[in-house]
This record gives structure tokens, C-alpha cells and sequence, in this order.
């Protein structure tokens, strides 16, 4: 995979009978470090100066989102656990929990896609049942001819 990689990135909520789809796409940075994938980008929260830094960790295991600037916090899904952790918001903060059912990685050469499906607590209560996709392409696809 190239180092310079496009990034789409939806999720769905489902929550008091129905369904809130979300999808974003942006350009960003991808390296292997140690074995695990990190794919950097920023972010622009309408309404709200400066930007947002994510960085995202794929492991076959397990994936992180490390958001800091504008809003912070550090997310991990890892199957079969929950974890806590406060995300700092320009309105305030929260306390999430996030239960991870399932985590899916498939990697290929010039991709990667990850899926995490979890349940998702704030303030100690349940709020939506969840799933992110995360999907790294390369930005440039050089083929190779023969003359």
C-alpha cells in the first residue's frame, strides 16, 4: 500500500428503534510500524476552530482512534471487552464505554478494511447498538505494463 491512502470511514447507531448513518471520506497518511497499521488524518469540526488529529491503529485484534485537538480521546474495540474513557468535546466531556461484539481486519495489497461492531454507553448507560467501517485505499494505483 502506498504511503499517501484514501480513507472512507461510516458507522451506523442504532438506538431507540432507529438507524443513524454516518460516512466520511478524506485523504490522509498510512504506515506499518511493528505490524500494526496506523493511518493518520485531520479532521474540521463545523462551527469549531482548529483541527482535530486521528490517528487510527489496526491490529487483527483490535482497533484504536486517537483524536486530539479540538475534541479528545482514545478508543479501543478489542473483541469480547469493554473499555471506559472520557472524550473531551468543545461542549464538554463524557465518560464512553465501548463494548466490542466483533472485529473484523482483512488486509490486502493495496487496502485494508476494518469493522468493528459495539455497543456504546455514555455516562454509564446504554445508548446504541453500533458498527465502523474503516476503509484504506491507496491513492495512487500504479499498473505495470509490458512492452
Amino acid at each position: 500500500m502506498t504511503k499517501e491512502v484514501l480513507i472512507t470511514i461510516s458507522g451506523s447507531q442504532l438506538m431507540n428503534g432507529g438507524n443513524d448513518d454516518i460516512e466520511m471520506m478524506t485523504t490522509g497518511m498510512y504506515y506499518l510500524k511493528n505490524g500494526k497499521h496506523y493511518i493518520t488524518y485531520d479532521e474540521v469540526l463545523e462551527g469549531f476552530e482548529g483541527v482535530v488529529k486521528n490517528v487510527i491503529k489496526i491490529q487483527p485484534d483490535s482497533l484504536d482512534i486517537i483524536k486530539t485537538g479540538v475534541t479528545n480521546v482514545h478508543m479501543t474495540f478489542e473483541k469480547n471487552k469493554k473499555y471506559l474513557t472520557c472524550y473531551a468535546t468543545p461542549l464538554g466531556g463524557m465518560m464512553i464505554g465501548l463494548n466490542t461484539k466483533d472485529i473484523r481486519v482483512i488486509e490486502e495489497e493495496e487496502g485494508l478494511k476494518a469493522t468493528v461492531q459495539y455497543s456504546l454507553d455514555i455516562n454509564y448507560e446504554h445508548v446504541s447498538e453500533c458498527n465502523i467501517m474503516v476503509d484504506i485505499r491507496s491513492r495512487v494505483h500504479t499498473q505495470e505494463t509490458s512492452s
